[in-house]
């Protein structure tokens, strides 16, 4: 079955997981919501867990508005932060350097649409990984949706996921405890060629709790 997934700003390791085992239809017809990981991202520097944040435009209308219709709000030099703060984060990491030339442009051009700019950093992802980027999307919204499986709650920060995911080599492991479903980036620059054997490896039964 396949499964209905929102596309997020680099994805968390849970959500990627999910995504390099099963096939994915992408929910693009959906309301966008704040404080999600629609335009945040989570990654580990050396005090720790850290927020990844893209300024998005606000709109005076209060209703509602889909998440395709979102622009990111390039006023901010948002790109050139999150970039020096992987560059700190992750620079002496065993495999920034070998995937340094497949991220960086994503932070060289300015992007309009959010949902663009984050399927095309999972696009970047499968790349660095050799895996099929999915792209099926949907055409409609449907509350509940006939014939898939839906993890489009996981686009939601809010609330304990059980997933049990096995602990990596992390980057200040020598000063902090392991930080568990951050950006799939910090599994990238951390365990390089097996991250993808990993992904596939990760108990995802959360998708049937």
């Amino acid at each position: 079955m396949k499964i209905l997934l929102n596309p997020a700003y680099f994805p968390d390791i849970a959500t990627f997981s999910v995504i390099a085992q099963n096939e994915i239809c992408w929910e693009v017809q959906d309301n966008f919501q704040k404080q999600t990981y629609r335009n945040r991202a989570y990654v580990c520097n050396d005090r720790g867990r850290h927020i990844l944040s893209i300024p998005i435009q606000h709109v005076s209308n209060k209703q509602g508005r889909l998440n395709k219709d979102v622009k990111l709000d390039n006023t901010y030099e948002w790109q050139r932060q999150h970039w020096r703060t992987l560059k700190t984060a992750y620079r002496t990491s065993p495999f920034f350097e070998f995937y340094e030339d497949e991220i960086a442009p994503l932070y060289e051009k300015q992007y309009e649409y959010l949902l663009d700019y984050n399927l095309l950093t999972i696009e970047t992802i499968c790349d660095c990984l050799q895996m099929d980027m999915p792209t099926e999307k949907t055409v409609t919204y449907d509350v509940s949706r006939e014939g898939f499986l839906d993890g489009r709650f996981l686009v939601n920060p809010k609330g304990k996921l059980n997933f049990d995911q096995e602990e990596y080599n992390q980057v200040f492991s020598d000063r902090n405890e392991f930080s568990g479903n951050t950006s799939v980036l910090d599994l990238l620059f951390n365990e390089g060629t097996n991250a993808l054997s990993y992904l596939k490896n990760q108990k995802i039964s959360f998708l049937n709790a």
